[in-house]
C-alpha cells in the first residue's frame, strides 16, 4: 500500500473501496508509480480489468453513466481513465481523454491497445472526439477493445473507429 500522501491519494482515487482492502487480491496487481496515476500492468490484470476497475470511479451523477478505458503504451505502462461529468455538460471529461492526459502525463506518447468499458446493451464505442484523440497517438492498426459489464466484448482497430482520421499529413504545408 502506497505510503506518500500524494500517491496514496491516487491510489485511493484510482481504485474502488473493494480493491483498497489489504485481504483483497487484486490491489497486488495496481502499483502506483506517481501522482498522475499511472498504473503497471501486472501479469493478474487485463487491460480490461484495469478499465472495468476504474470505471467505479466515474463521476457521472447526471447521466449515471460510468465508463473506464485503459491504454497500453509502448512503454507497458498502462493508464487508466473514467468519465467525469460537470453540471455544465459540456465541460465533462471522457474517460478516455483521462487515460490519454494519464499516459501523456507520465512522459508516453504512444498507444498500443485500448480498452473501453461500460453498462451498455452492447459493446461501447469511444465518441468521435476520443477516437481523434486516440488516432493522435496510435496507429491504424491498434487494436481497441469494446465491452460491456455484462461480458460482451467487441474488438476493432483504430483505423476502423476513425477512417480517414485527420492527421499530421495535413498540416505539412504549415
Amino acid at each position: 500500500m502506497p505510503t506518500h500522501p500524494m500517491i496514496w491519494s491516487c491510489w485511493k482515487w484510482l481504485c474502488p473501496a473493494s480493491l483498497q482492502q489489504p485481504s483483497a487480491r487484486p490491489l497486488a496487481s495496481l502499483r502506483i508509480t506517481s501522482h498522475s496515476a499511472i498504473v503497471q500492468k501486472e501479469a493478474q490484470m487485463s487491460l480490461l480489468d484495469t478499465a472495468r476497475a476504474v470505471r467505479e470511479n466515474a463521476h457521472a451523477p447526471y447521466s449515471k453513466f460510468k465508463v473506464g478505458a485503459a491504454i497500453k503504451a509502448a512503454s507497458g505502462a498502462v493508464y487508466a481513465g473514467c468519465n467525469v461529468e460537470n453540471v455544465a455538460y459540456p465541460e465533462g471529461t471522457c474517460a478516455e481523454a483521462g487515460a490519454i492526459a494519464a499516459m501523456v502525463a507520465g512522459g508516453d506518447t504512444r498507444i498500443t491497445e485500448v480498452a473501453v468499458i461500460a453498462d451498455s446493451p452492447k459493446p461501447v464505442s469511444p465518441c468521435g472526439g476520443c477516437r481523434q484523440k486516440i488516432a493522435e497517438f496510435a496507429a491504424g492498426d491498434v487494436v481497441v477493445t469494446m465491452a460491456t459489464t455484462d461480458g460482451i466484448v467487441q474488438q476493432t482497430t483504430v483505423a476502423a473507429l476513425l477512417p480517414g482520421s485527420f492527421d499530421a499529413d495535413y498540416m505539412s504545408r504549415v
